[in-house]
């Protein structure tokens, strides 16, 4: 079997997960192509039995390297398994508005591209305030203020669930 991961982020933390279920799945015994969707022009997905791909969320929004990949291939996406990743903070979290604001994110996705993933999955990302410009660490900090009160604002911290994300994998590839 043969799976392509592709991935866009924007501080890294989507691209950390991505080489995580990479490895795992290599260890596996699967073959796995890990890419940037942003250098993913002229892929042709026939080569892969599955797909997953992840972005992240920023402002209501994931990054134009997905939605330009995934509007450009919805027949070719259409014909595989996909899994998709969808990495925020707000994942973190069990704000029932914030959730609901993840489906919204996904459902502005297909309704902008045309393509609906089989299998969607909101991923708990990281906090990482040294990455961020300053307006950005500024609304970061209020977030996780309010999602995380015994975080310390000055430094970074994983909120990724690491077993829960490689069983999510390995139930998906089960189905």
């Amino acid at each position: 079997m043969k799976i392509l991961i592709g991935y866009a982020t924007s501080e890294g933390h989507t691209r950390k997960i991505c080489r995580h279920i990479a490895d795992h799945l290599v260890a596996g015994g699967v073959s796995v192509e890990l890419l940037p969707l942003a250098e993913a022009e002229g892929l042709e997905l026939s080569r892969f039995d599955r797909v997953i791909l992840a972005a992240s969320v920023h402002a209501g929004h994931y990054q134009r390297a997905l939605s330009d990949f995934v509007a450009a291939q919805p027949g070719a996406l259409a014909a595989h398994p996909a899994l998709f990743l969808s990495v925020s903070l707000a994942a973190a979290g069990h704000d029932d508005e914030d959730w609901k604001g993840l489906d919204k994110v996904v459902e502005d996705l297909t309704a902008a591209t045309g393509w609906q993933p089989q299998c969607v999955a909101h991923v708990a990302g990281a906090y990482r305030p040294a990455d961020y410009d300053l307006l950005r660490r500024f609304v970061m900090r209020q977030i996780i203020a309010r999602k995380d009160p015994e975080a310390d604002l000055d430094r970074p911290k994983e909120y990724t669930d690491w077993p829960a994300l490689e069983q999510l994998v390995q139930d998906w590839l089960a189905d």
